[in-house]
C-alpha cells in the first residue's frame, strides 16, 4: 500500500539514458552569445519594460550555458581527459561561476568573460576529439 502511495507517478530521463556522443560547447556558447547580446541591448535601452524582459531573457539563456556546461563537464570529459588537462575542472567551475555572474549582472564584460572561459572549453574538447 505504502509502495504504491507513494511510488513516482512520472519517471525523469537523465541526458544520457542512451549515451549519444553528440557532445559540443557549441551549445553553451550560443547560450552565452545571447546573453551578452542581451546584456548589451539591456545597456542601449531605457525602456523599463524592454529592460524587465531582457533581464528575464538573460537569466533563462545563462541557466541554459550553466546546463550545456554541466552535461559536458559530467558526461563527454572522462578521467583520462581530466590527467591530461589536470586545469579542466576548474576550468568548467570558473565557467559555472561566471555564468551565474552573469544572472547577477547586466554589464556585457560579464558575458564577454563567460564565453572566455567557453573558448579555453572549446579548446580542450577539440583536442580531445582528435585523439
Amino acid at each position: 500500500m505504502f509502495a504504491r502511495l507513494f511510488a513516482p507517478r512520472v519517471t525523469a530521463h537523465a541526458h544520457c539514458d542512451l549515451p549519444c556522443g553528440v557532445y559540443d560547447p557549441a551549445q553553451a556558447r550560443i547560450e552565452a552569445e545571447s546573453v551578452k547580446g542581451t546584456q548589451e541591448k539591456y545597456q542601449a535601452n531605457e525602456d523599463a519594460d524592454f529592460r524587465v524582459r531582457a533581464l528575464i531573457i538573460k537569466e533563462q539563456r545563462a541557466e541554459a550555458v550553466k546546463h550545456h556546461l554541466s552535461v559536458l563537464w559530467s558526461d563527454y570529459f572522462k578521467a583520462p581527459h581530466f590527467e591530461k588537462y589536470p586545469e579542466l575542472h576548474q576550468l568548467f567551475n570558473d565557467a559555472l561561476k561566471a555564468a551565474s555572474a552573469t544572472k547577477g549582472s547586466t554589464d556585457p564584460k560579464t558575458g564577454e568573460k563567460l564565453l572566455e572561459l567557453i573558448a579555453q572549453i572549446d579548446t580542450i574538447f577539440w583536442e580531445t576529439k582528435k585523439a
